[in-house]
């Protein structure tokens, strides 16, 4: 079903989940597309991102923000183009970023609105390398990882929005850079394209001895995107004053109870006691929300020089945005996932 001019399609929670998502989670509604009032825009969207915290947002477990409410939108952030406007600082054609959600249309007042520029970079690009994944990848490395010249910085789903670019910004730095990803194809993508000095694949059955030959003196700086077996590898090889920026946990996500086995937090506690290390969580927007042109300036001479490289896994139409994030949950995108709900231009 393509989209149009005056039908608004919608993803709404249909049910939380119990374990992983299933596409009976949820439900498709159609209804007309509203109209901008005095001072509002009507917005179109292209793009949608798809990304692990909106697992989160599936539970009404305690978190860092509201959960999405049976039978409520579900949440994202969108590239769109604006379809009608009654607000001074708009004109139709627009291109901004918003977070609209799993939609074709929004109303917006305006707020929380950042316009783009697609003669500087294409517009999909504000949802991952110079968007929410790659200001989470600058600030989480820069600020808390603080790498310098020389040390070893491993990265897990080292492919992934994030992931890629921890390890591309950390080579810059001129660190010496180790990636872990899932299966040979990422890891040569790691390697041959990103530039990474190493790529680990986490499906081996030997990834602990692996890593450890990977990395000879050390890490200083791990970047956790994952948690589980990898972080189980990881942890013995962290250095003296090591940083461990934790970003996500998406092997646990749709965990519904703790791993069985032995109680392993006296080992966790002892060995950041012992050898000092730093393991702080981030929330990018609470965190770093005003240092976000810093971000730009470091990022976008970077790409224009060609330093830095940059995938995207899109797929065609909103129909296909449950089962692309279910999959996505397991390893299934290669680079930053989303959705291109409709075309550059729509005609009227």
């Amino acid at each position: 079903m393509a989209q149009t001019s005056d039908r608004n399609r919608r993803f709404v929670l249909a049910s939380r989940p119990k374990g992983a998502p299933t596409p009976d989670n949820f439900r498709l509604e159609t209804g007309s597309a509203p109209e901008p009032g005095e001072g509002q825009v009507l917005l179109r969207t292209v793009f949608l991102s798809l990304d692990p915290y909106m697992r989160g947002r599936m539970s009404d477990a305690p978190s860092y923000a509201a959960p999405v409410e049976v039978d409520g939108l579900m949440v994202g952030g969108t590239v769109c183009r604006v379809a009608k406007s009654r607000h001074p600082d708009y004109a139709e054609g627009d291109w901004v970023l918003a977070y609209s959600g799993w939609q074709d249309y929004a109303l917006s007042d305006g707020k929380g609105l950042f316009k783009l520029d697609p003669k500087r970079a294409p517009p999909s690009w504000a949802l991952g390398i110079l968007g929410m994944p790659g200001f989470t990848a600058y600030m989480g490395l820069t600020d808390i990882g603080q790498p310098k010249a020389g040390e070893t910085v491993v990265v897990a789903a080292a492919s992934g929005a994030v992931g890629s670019v921890v390890g591309q910004v950390a080579k810059q730095l001129g660190c010496r850079v180790v990636g872990i990803a899932g299966g040979k194809e990422k890891c040569d993508y790691v390697t041959g394209t990103l530039g990474f000095d190493a790529c680990i694949d986490h499906r081996q059955p030997d990834l602990a001895e692996q890593l450890k030959a990977a990395c000879p003196d050390g890490i200083d700086v791990y970047f956790e995107n994952v948690g589980g077996k990898v972080f189980d590898a990881v942890l013995p090889l962290l250095n003296s004053k090591a940083r461990v920026p934790l970003c996500g946990l998406i092997a646990s996500y749709n965990a519904t109870e703790l791993p069985p086995g032995p109680d392993r937090l006296p080992l966790l506690t002892g060995t950041l006691l012992k050898k000092r290390i730093r393991m702080q969580g981030f929330i990018i927007f609470d965190d770093y929300g005003d240092r976000y042109g810093e971000f730009l300036a470091a990022m976008q001479p970077w790409l224009a020089a060609g330093k830095l490289h940059y995938r995207e896994d899109l797929v065609d139409g909103l129909e296909a945005a449950p089962e692309a994030f279910i999959g996505m949950l397991h390893g299934a995108n290669f680079g930053k996932l989303a959705v291109r709900v409709g075309p550059d231009d729509l005609p009227a």
